[in-house]
């Protein structure tokens, strides 16, 4: 049966105003101009064929029917914002909002992110990214990934694993020159990396002791993922954290021409609020986490 009911935003401009007695007032509860809602109003009054209120110098004065009626709209929309906010608040309740940086979001955490939902149906996950250092007193999230050197201070932080860089590229790329042997030979190829990881390249060039090369030259990109994008795509070789491109390594898309691998300072952490530690939603992503991150400590050991 197809419902007969009046515009919804003429009986919220009507019951707005009854309740508040005032067009003005009334506009200013909806945001809009007094102008509109006296339209609403007067519209509502043609589709019902019935005057609802009167207007005075003083204000509005609701009329028998429209007082009536005022009151049965003040009911509905008072049943519809009780059942809205119990909806909102259960759907809250399970949701787990994650702060992520970048890469690791796209190279690490969403292709394992169908092994988290799989075990924990329950939990509706919202990710968003950031490079920015999270500040859980002003940002709307419930944990996070952190990079960095320290831990968060004054937050629970558990450390994922370490960082490691190592130079990979295309098996592509050397179709037309031959692989590096040595670092030194670095000198022929194009350098790859993220314009937020701008020390990557020298700090494992000084650790090969290679003064030859900038590392500050080549092919800078927005964030890692690109630039891991742009070495599959051969356009040169990028410096690569390990645990992000392992799956490539594993494929074939990437190959690491030399074996030399520089452990940095920084690492990867869980990081979450003291206050809410005893989130069932959070012990069950931490448990998880920390699963897969040591299933994939074994497979690289």
């Amino acid at each position: 049966m197809t419902r007969k009911l009046p515009p919804l935003n003429a009986l919220r401009a009507f019951e707005a105003t009854a309740r508040n007695g005032s067009l003005t007032r009334a506009a200013q509860e909806l945001s809009v101009t007094q102008g509109a809602v006296s339209r609403h109003v007067t519209q509502l009054e043609s589709w019902l064929g019935v005057r609802l209120c009167l207007r005075l110098r003083r204000g509005i004065e609701t009329t028998p029917q429209g007082a009536a009626y005022a009151a049965t709209l003040r009911s509905a929309f008072d049943q519809i914002e009780a059942q809205t906010q119990r909806l909102r608040t259960r759907s809250i309740d399970n949701t787990l909002r994650i702060k992520l940086p970048p890469t690791f979001a796209i190279r690490w955490f969403v292709p394992r992110l169908a092994r988290f939902h799989a075990l924990n149906r329950h939990i509706d996950v919202q990710i968003t990214t950031s490079h920015q250092q999270v500040e859980f007193d002003r940002d709307d999230v419930d944990l996070c990934i952190h990079s960095g050197a320290k831990p968060i201070p004054g937050a629970i932080c558990r450390k994922l694993f370490g960082e490691i860089l190592m130079p990979v590229c295309s098996p592509g790329l050397f179709k037309a020159a031959p692989p590096p042997q040595e670092p030194a030979d670095l000198a022929r190829f194009v350098l790859l990396c993220s314009m937020h990881r701008g020390e990557d390249w020298p700090d494992w060039l000084g650790t090969a002791q290679i003064k030859t090369i900038d590392g500050n030259s080549g092919l800078k990109f927005e964030n890692s993922a690109l630039a891991y994008q742009a070495a599959i795509d051969e356009l040169g070789i990028v410096m690569a954290q390990r645990a992000f491109i392992e799956d490539d390594l594993r494929t074939g898309r990437l190959v690491a021409p030399l074996p030399l691998r520089v452990r940095t300072g920084s690492a990867y952490y869980l990081a979450y609020p003291r206050s809410r530690q005893d989130s069932p939603l959070i012990k069950a992503f931490e448990q998880w986490i920390v699963q897969e991150t040591a299933h994939m400590e074994e497979a690289a050991a």
